[in-house]
């Protein structure tokens, strides 16, 4: 199969350990680009967080995507211009503050360049603000300070505390909005029905390409929609279990340039 669209998990996948992407990793996907193959960053990350990846990667220079928010939102990053998306329903907001408050987790979302919490000391705020290289903006009141549209809610905490408000949310908003964990500590909070396979296929029809001609790398189970849904779906030799279960081919961890060696082994020997 010729895939002419290769899309890529972020963190643990194309980029290392440290958060960053390869030398080796980098000119692999430059070269797939400059022979006409589209590059989507799907991401769990606020579109901020996922700009300087794709400048990285010159997705301006060869048509590149942005797919943010677990496809709350899709960039087409040569032109800006916002192909989708899929806010959050603020009335859901005041539910989602309490149950933060009531079990002492804190409580974040964004505007622009900003992580806005009320906890900006908070050890698991800071590693979101990092992972994202963007500004945290203390607020007195999260409720008050959120009247903008949103794309996503973030609650964090200690891993094992987490998982049990995880299942109590879960529960009460399971036909309203999508609630999971991107990470042990990052409780995600999104629109019903936001995952990547089904942003990605609103990107492939503007594209009239088909999801067979579609490569889908990633580690994590927000990321396990698009690879069940891709032509091709490959699983880094880092990812969760039920992650490689599913796909159809595992490659090297993120600390051996899996994606590199996928994108070599499936495009450049195809």
């Amino acid at each position: 199969m010729s895939y002419k669209i290769i899309v890529l998990d972020l963190d643990g996948t194309l980029t290392n350990n440290k958060k960053e992407i390869t030398e080796k990793t980098r000119e692999t996907l430059i070269r797939a680009q400059q022979q006409g193959i589209k590059v989507v960053l799907a991401s769990g990350r606020p579109t901020y967080g996922v700009v300087p990846l794709a400048e990285k990667l010159e997705l301006s220079k060869y048509e590149g995507y942005i797919l943010s928010y677990n496809g709350g939102e899709i960039i087409d990053w040569t032109t800006k211009e916002l192909m989708y998306k899929n806010l959050l329903d603020h009335d859901v907001l005041p539910y989602l503050y309490k149950c933060a408050k009531e079990n002492n987790f804190a409580i974040v979302t964004y505007d622009g360049e900003y992580v806005l919490t009320e906890t900006p000391e908070d050890e698991y705020v800071l590693k979101e603000a990092l992972l994202n290289v963007m500004k945290i903006k203390k607020v007195d009141n999260f409720l008050d300070a959120v009247k903008h549209p949103i794309a996503k809610c973030l609650i964090v905490g200690d891993a094992e505390r987490l998982a049990v408000l995880e299942k109590e949310m879960y529960e009460h908003l399971k036909d309203r909005m999508g609630v999971f964990r991107s990470e042990p500590y990052f409780l995600e909070l999104v629109p019903k029905g936001i995952d990547k396979a089904q942003s990605l296929s609103v990107l492939l029809k503007e594209l009239n390409m088909s999801k067979d001609e579609m490569m889908a790398i990633g580690d994590g189970f927000n990321d396990l929609s698009m690879i069940k849904y891709a032509g091709l779906g490959i699983a880094m030799e880092n990812a969760q279990q039920i992650v490689k279960d599913n796909a159809d081919f595992i490659t090297l961890s993120n600390e051996e340039d899996g994606v590199a060696f996928a994108v070599e082994k499936f495009i450049f020997n195809s």
